[in-house]
């Protein structure tokens, strides 16, 4: 795919046609939601620009819904078909009288969730994140569960509760109770807690009892974002016995507002770490073109970096996790949201959630000003950001993930 583009950018914006990342805005001059696609510190009305650049009636439709959901349920050759009109729209001189005044600043336009959420699957991929979580609850013993490394762990959570970057997030209440407490309590979260995530987006639906292979994966994955999965320890330790997590998660989850086609991380691909239990065969990726990718994440809290977790370290990949999720018979469905699980690494200063980060409260973050972190207090921003290797040696910029605790 060219990278030279018509628009002044940077010649290293992690923003340019080798990424095109999809959103929803709204801007004051234009009526409703309309899809938009990020190029530098500019948004494309990719509906507006199809018109102008006299794009089929099919692709027109597509990129001038409300939603990305039409354009995620057509599926694989469309999506191909649209980025490579996209870049043609960008890079090609005769389109830019046409296609400039669809440009609008990014500073200008208000970001919507990008697609109406179907179902939410949560996953627990990450061997790092796992193991220090074994340590910190299970001492003495073995860190791992007996099942950790045959089958990639998950929960259903909410998708009503999704929300998008920048929506402030309400301090949960719930029952709490510490193992010497008598009873339980009920108030608000003491120990809330972040998860620096990635999210991977369906969009070709699957029919029930008809598994999903791990060949299969791109055909039906979109794209992929980033996604905080705010949760209350105190309350998820007290309801988790026996089933899983609940209230604990449910209160909100924050997506990003860009979702960066699949096709834009063909030079992120990696092979996952080395694996020391064989997979089953459904799970066995050992002979399949590998799907780990090499992202690069960043959490910052209140304006100061304390974490820079690898995803390339993470043990399960997604087309595991949806090979996984489908192999009893379940079906996707457009908008299905698969998160990661927290991402976290080896090293101290790459672990994905502030329970790692201080150990369950004992070595709390400092910060220079002489402030400290456990948990988050009310008025904390986390901010998650991440970018992956694209082609030329250019990054693939996924944009951020950020919200505000409230009282």
């Amino acid at each position: 795919m060219t990278t030279t583009t018509w628009l002044d950018l940077p010649a290293d914006s992690p923003f340019g046609v080798h990424n095109l990342p999809y959103g929803v805005f709204t801007a004051p001059d234009r009526p409703g939601r309309r899809i938009g696609v990020r190029i530098g510190e500019q948004v494309l009305d990719a509906g507006a620009a199809a018109r102008a650049a006299g794009a089929p009636s099919e692709l027109l439709d597509l990129l001038a819904a409300e939603t990305l959901n039409p354009l995620m349920a057509a599926g694989r050759p469309t999506w191909q078909a649209v980025r490579g009109a996209l870049t043609e729209w960008l890079t090609d001189a005769a389109h830019r009288a046409a296609v400039e005044p669809c440009l609008l600043d990014l500073a200008d336009v208000e970001l919507h969730l990008p697609f109406e959420v179907a179902d939410y699957v949560d996953f627990f991929a990450s061997e790092h994140h796992a193991t220090n979580l074994g340590k910190i609850f299970r001492p003495g013993s073995e860190p791992l569960t007996p099942n950790w490394k045959h089958l990639p762990i998950g929960y259903h959570g909410r998708s009503g509760t999704i929300v998008v970057s920048g929506t402030p997030v309400t301090r949960p209440h719930g029952q709490r109770k510490a193992p010497a407490d008598a009873a339980p309590t009920f108030g608000p979260s003491r120990r809330l807690d972040i998860e620096a995530e990635v999210a991977f987006v369906v969009g070709t639906p699957s029919a029930m009892g008809s598994p999903v292979a791990l060949a299969d994966f791109a055909e039906h994955v979109f794209g992929v974002c980033l996604l905080n999965d705010w949760s209350a320890r105190d309350i998820q330790a007290w309801e988790y016995v026996p089933l899983g997590p609940f209230l604990g998660k449910s209160f909100a989850t924050s997506l990003s507002p860009w979702v960066v086609p699949l096709d834009a991380l063909q030079h992120a691909r990696i092979a996952p770490p080395a694996r020391d239990v064989e997979p089953l065969p459904y799970l066995d990726d050992r002979d399949a073109e590998p799907w780990g990718l090499d992202l690069a994440i960043e959490v910052v809290l209140n304006g100061r970096t304390v974490s820079r977790p690898p995803f390339a370290s993470m043990y399960w990949t997604a087309a595991q996790q949806l090979a996984h999720l489908t192999v009893n018979g379940a079906s996707l469905r457009t908008g299905d949201l698969c998160a990661s699980g927290t991402v976290s690494g080896p090293e101290p200063d790459t672990r994905g959630a502030l329970i790692e980060l201080t150990w369950n409260g004992e070595h709390p973050l400092k910060f220079p000003d002489g402030t400290e972190r456990t948990f988050l207090e009310d008025g904390d921003e986390v901010t998650i950001g991440a970018t992956a290797p694209g082609p030329g040696g250019l990054r693939v910029g996924f944009g951020e993930v950020t919200g505000r605790i409230v009282g």
